[in-house]
């Protein structure tokens, strides 16, 4: 079978394009901030400890007991995340944003990509903590930002 010129050159196409693709899946995807991330790389466990419904119960020198109602809960995907709190008494929620987040070791770091009224000045901000779990403890401190903070699992 004899191929004409143009379909030598298709083929041709096909073959460099696919090895492109190969090559660039092979190596990672850009991800964070440029960073190169392996396709072989496995959650960490605190990655995979994060994942969950974390109710906001103070801060590290003042622990209290979840609220039964209201409060201020932070769901987590492996890469999304939000924060939401609504008024115990009505429902109405009084403030809402979230986005998505990486994890580099212990650091984590949050970028705001949406929001409700009441906090869209937060939005295309990116705030920093060093991360802990310990049993159903999560403790955040903020770097270089205020926020403290120590969450239970939810239940």
């Amino acid at each position: 079978m004899k191929l004409t010129k143009c379909a030598k050159s298709l083929t041709c196409g096909v073959l460099i394009l696919s090895l492109f693709s190969f090559v660039i899946l092979s190596v990672g995807c850009l991800q964070g901030e440029g960073k190169l991330a392996p396709l072989s790389s496995a959650p960490s466990q605190l990655a995979k400890d994060l994942i969950g419904t974390w109710v906001l119960v103070g801060t590290p020198d003042k622990v209290r007991e979840p609220p039964a109602a209201g409060g201020q809960l932070k769901f987590r995907t492996g890469r999304h995340w939000l924060i939401t709190q609504a008024d115990p008494n009505t429902g109405v929620v009084i403030y809402h944003h979230g986005g998505t987040y990486t994890l580099d070791g212990d650091e984590y770091a949050e970028k705001v990509e949406y929001a409700n009224e009441s906090t869209a000045s937060l939005i295309n901000q990116i705030y920093k903590y060093k991360v802990k779990v310990e049993g159903d403890t999560l403790t955040e401190i903020g770097i270089g930002n205020p926020w403290t903070q120590v969450w239970k699992r939810a239940r």
